[in-house]
C-alpha cells in the first residue's frame, strides 16, 4: 500500500475500481463502468433506490461480495447474556481493566456483540480518554480548511472503500463526507505523517460502528499506538514487520518459510496490505470484526498471527506447493487465498491456538533492527514504541479518575456528648481527670482486666469511637455501644465504597447503534 506522495512509488496505488467489497480476491467484482454508476447515485441509498436491493446484516449489497460461506450464527439468548456482561463491564471499565484483564480478553476471542462494537473498540483503544482529554480538538480540526496537498489526493480515494456497503454506496453520500472529514483531520493532526492510502479502509470500518469524531480518535490510536510508524512516508515500520513475520514464519511453518526463501518472494510483495490495512481488505467481513476485536484488546500480535496462519495453511505443505513452481504462481496463491482457511470459526480458533507472543516480537524487532542499522543505517522515521493491546495503552495513558477525597473523621472532641447518651456533658475538668487515670491504668498493665463502664466512656471520649481490639469490654448499656458500633462499620463501609467508586467509570453512556 503505497504514501500517497506520488503515483511513482515502489508500490503504485490500486486501480480506480480495483475494490470490489472487502474479498475482491475471492470474487470477481463487477466492471469498472457498473461500479461507477453504481457509486455515483446521490447521496443516501435510500433515495437512490437501494432500499429494493437486499442488505445482509453488515450492510453490505447482498452478491457484491461474492458467497460469504457458512457464518457462525451466535443463538439470540446467548448474545443478549454476553451484551448484558458487556455492559456491565462497559460501565465499570477501569474495575475490570485493573482486575479482570483475562476475562475481558476471553470475552474479546468470543466475539464483541455488534450492539456494543463500536464503544468496546473505543474503550479497548483508549480512543474514549483520547477525546476526553481533547475536548473540542476535532471541530477545530474539521472546521480549518486543510492542505491542499492532501486534500485532493483523500478525494480521490473516497468512492474506493467499500463502495458496496451502505454507508459508502453513493458518491457524496454522508458516509464519504465523513470519511473525507476524519482523514483530513488526521493530515491537520500529524501534519508530518499526512495521508496514507491504507488509513482509508481502517477509518472506514471504524466509521461503520461510530460517530465521526469518535472513529477520529480511534484513528489516532491505531496510528500512534497499535501500529506506530506504518503510514509514515518510507514505509520503514512495515518492512521491519515484514522482516520479523518472516523470521517466525520458520518456526511456525518451516515449509512455508522453505519455500518462500527459495523463491526469494520479499514479504512486502504480500503482507503490506494485510498489515497495514488490518485484513479489512483480505478476509471476509465476520472475521474481519472478530480479528479487529481481538487487535484492539491484544495488540498488534493478533495481525502477526493472522499473517502466520493464512501463510501456514496456503503454502505449508509439499500438495499445496505442487501448484506454486514460481514466484507469480506463489503470490497468486496468497491473493486468493481458500475460504476455508478465511472462515471466522477456523480461523479465530487457529489464531488463540498460536503460540506467537508480545516478548518473541518484541525479541525479533530488536534482532532485525540491528541488521537494518548495520545494513542501511538508522531509521529515517523515528516513530513512538508499539504498545502491545490495551492494558498497555491503559498503563501508559491512564483515564481521568475521581480524585480521593478524605472520608469523613467520626472522632469526637472530649467535651462532646456520646452518641445515644443522655444527659448533661460531663464538665472538662472531670473528663482531664479520667483520661488521666486510664493513661495511669493503661501503663500499669491494668488494661488486661475487663475496665468499668466509664472508662469505657472516656476512651471513646478520649477520641475513639471504636474501643482498642486489646481491651476486653464488659457487656455495656445498649445505648452506649449500639451507636459506637454502627458508627465503626459506618467509617469501615464509607472508605470501601469510596475506593470502589474511585474505579468505575465515570458515566454510563448511551449504546451506539
Amino acid at each position: 500500500m503505497a504514501k500517497s506522495r506520488g503515483e511513482n512509488g515502489p508500490h503504485a496505488p490500486a486501480a480506480e475500481g480495483s475494490l470490489s467489497g472487502t474479498r475482491e480476491s475471492l470474487a470477481p467484482g463487477p466492471d469498472t463502468a457498473a461500479a461507477d454508476e453504481l457509486s455515483s447515485l446521490g447521496s443516501d441509498s435510500e433515495a437512490n433506490g437501494f432500499a429494493e436491493r437486499r442488505i445482509d446484516k453488515f450492510g453490505f449489497i447482498v452478491g457484491s461480495q461474492g458467497a460469504e460461506g457458512a457464518l457462525e450464527e451466535v443463538p439470540l439468548e446467548v448474545l443478549r447474556q454476553r451484551e448484558s456482561k458487556w455492559l456491565d463491564m462497559l460501565n465499570n471499565w477501569d474495575k475490570w481493566m485493573a482486575k479482570k484483564h483475562k476475562k475481558i480478553r476471553l470475552r474479546c476471542q468470543k466475539g464483541i456483540p455488534p450492539s456494543l462494537r463500536g464503544r468496546a473498540w473505543q474503550y479497548l483503544s483508549g480512543g474514549k480518554v483520547k477525546l476526553q482529554q481533547n475536548p473540542g480538538k476535532f471541530d477545530e480540526l474539521d472546521m480549518s480548511p486543510g492542505d491542499p496537498k492532501w486534500l485532493d489526493v483523500i478525494e480521490r480515494d473516497l468512492h474506493r472503500q467499500f463502495p458496496f456497503h451502505e454507508m459508502f454506496v453513493s458518491r457524496g453520500g454522508h458516509g464519504q463526507q465523513d470519511l473525507f472529514r476524519v482523514l483530513k483531520a488526521y493530515t491537520l493532526y500529524r501534519p508530518e505523517e499526512g495521508y496514507c492510502q491504507a488509513q482509508a479502509p481502517i477509518a472506514a470500518v471504524l466509521l461503520m460502528h461510530m460517530p465521526a469524531e469518535q472513529a477520529f480518535w480511534c484513528l489516532v490510536q491505531i496510528c500512534e499506538k497499535y501500529l506506530p510508524g506504518y503510514y509514515s512516508e518510507k514505509l520503514e515500520a512495515i518492512q521491519l514487520d515484514g522482516e520479523i513475520l518472516f523470521s517466525l514464519l520458520q518456526k511456525v511453518s518451516p515449509v512455508a518459510h522453505k519455500h518462500l526463501s527459495r523463491q526469494k518472494i520479499d514479504p512486502l510483495l504480500y503482507m503490506t496490505e494485510w498489515f497495514m490495512c488490518a485484513f479489512a481488505r483480505t478476509l471476509p467481513w465476520s472475521s474481519v470484526l472478530r480479528v479487529w476485536d481481538m487487535f484492539f484488546c491484544e495488540g498488534v500480535k493478533i495481525i502477526f498471527r493472522v499473517g502466520l496462519v493464512l501463510l501456514k495453511h496456503a503454502l505449508g505443505s509439499p500438495e499445496k506447493l505442487k501448484a506454486c513452481q514460481g514466484q507469480y504462481e506463489t503470490i497468486e496463491q496468497l491473493r486468493s487465498l481458500s475460504p476455508k482457511i478465511m472462515q471466522e470459526a477456523f480461523l479465530v480458533q487457529e489464531v488463540v491456538e498460536l503460540p506467537v507472543t508480545e516478548r518473541q516480537i518484541e525479541r525479533e524487532h530488536l534482532i532485525q533492527l540491528r541488521r537494518w542499522q548495520e545494513t542501511r543505517g538508522e531509521l529515517q522515521c523515528c516513530s513512538p514504541p508499539r504498545l502491545h493491546g490495551a492494558k498497555a495503552i491503559m498503563e501508559a495513558e491512564p483515564g481521568p479518575r475521581p480524585t480521593l477525597q478524605p472520608s469523613p473523621s467520626i472522632r469526637l472532641p472530649p467535651d462532646a456528648p456520646l452518641p445515644g447518651s443522655k444527659g448533661k456533658p460531663k464538665p472538662p475538668k472531670q473528663i482531664q481527670k479520667e483520661k488521666e487515670q486510664w493513661k495511669q491504668a493503661k501503663a500499669s498493665g491494668q488494661l488486661d482486666k475487663p475496665p468499668t463502664s466509664s472508662q469505657t466512656k472516656v476512651a471513646a471520649a478520649a477520641g475513639d469511637a471504636c474501643p482498642p481490639q486489646n481491651v476486653l469490654l464488659k457487656d455495656p448499656a445498649p445505648q452506649d455501644s449500639a451507636p459506637q458500633d454502627s458508627a465503626c462499620h459506618h467509617s469501615q463501609d464509607s472508605v470501601h465504597h469510596h475506593s470502589q467508586e474511585s474505579l468505575t467509570s465515570q458515566e454510563s453512556e448511551d449504546t451506539y447503534l
